[in-house]
């Protein structure tokens, strides 16, 4: 039994049927990958974990409870963080303070933008943030306003700040989406290096077949809302099933 549990979970919006008795078991610690041709259900699937979207059928279970009727908020406080495609960080703050912000967040369960000024007086607060950009190598834009970083460290502080919550499963989409390429090898380092120094399971969704097979430990491949086939990245790869999916090829 993994650490997430998706059983027979389908979501349906009008005619259309974005899921279909979708399958998931992602063991702990370790790194599932999740593929698919666009309109596979990918990011609708993600959006039933995080509790964006409710299934119409199925059960989503996190180490051994149900996810289903809580609230996004509810289901970060279970120990779930969510990479978005478009890294979400406060533009107009420092990093520093966008670091202490999950960190403030996670001890008092509430946070007002207006209270900034007071968390700069929490020592153990600070001090908890700096920590956690020395780990992102981040030490020396701990000045900079967010909104003037590249794409690569916005989505490593984005990163960051999800670390800060010390979730027990990490969800990434498309966490290098928009990227150059040397700020994907930086990322896909990153993610290896929270991996090795982590009590952490990742589950990722990504189109960039690079990224995917540098991290997966195994891959669930979707296609039209259900699953093909999950398998070990070797057997993946060459799939008849998946290369009909992509590639539109006789099985």
């Amino acid at each position: 039994m993994g650490i997430l549990e998706v059983k027979d979970v389908g979501k349906r919006f009008g005619g259309l049927q974005a899921l279909g008795d979708v399958n998931l078991d992602v063991a702990e610690n370790t790194v599932h990958a999740i593929i698919g041709p666009n309109g596979a259900g990918k990011s609708t699937l993600l959006n039933c974990l995080v509790g964006k979207l409710i299934p119409d059928t199925g059960s989503v279970m996190f180490d051994g409870q149900s996810v289903l009727g809580r609230t996004p908020y509810q289901i970060n406080q279970m120990g779930i963080s969510r990479v978005f495609q478009t890294p979400e960080i406060f533009g107009e703050l420092s990093v520093l303070e966008n670091m202490m912000i999950p960190i403030f967040a996670k001890r008092d369960g509430a946070f007002r933008l207006q209270g900034i000024d007071n968390m700069m007086g929490e020592k153990d607060i600070v001090e908890a943030a700096e920590k956690m950009l020395v780990d992102m190598n981040m030490a020396d834009k701990r000045e900079m306003h967010a909104a003037a970083m590249s794409r690569g460290d916005k989505r490593r502080l984005e990163i960051g700040m999800c670390l800060a919550q010390e979730p027990r499963l990490l969800l990434l989409d498309e966490p290098t989406a928009g990227m150059a390429r040397a700020d994907t090898n930086n990322t896909i380092d990153l993610l290896k290096q929270i991996k090795e120094e982590r009590d952490i399971t990742i589950a990722i969704i990504e189109h960039d077949m690079h990224v995917v097979f540098s991290l997966a430990e195994r891959i669930t491949v979707l296609a039209q809302g259900t699953p093909l086939v999950e398998d070990t990245p070797d057997n993946i790869k060459g799939h008849p099933k998946v290369r009909e999916a992509y590639l539109g090829e006789a099985a």
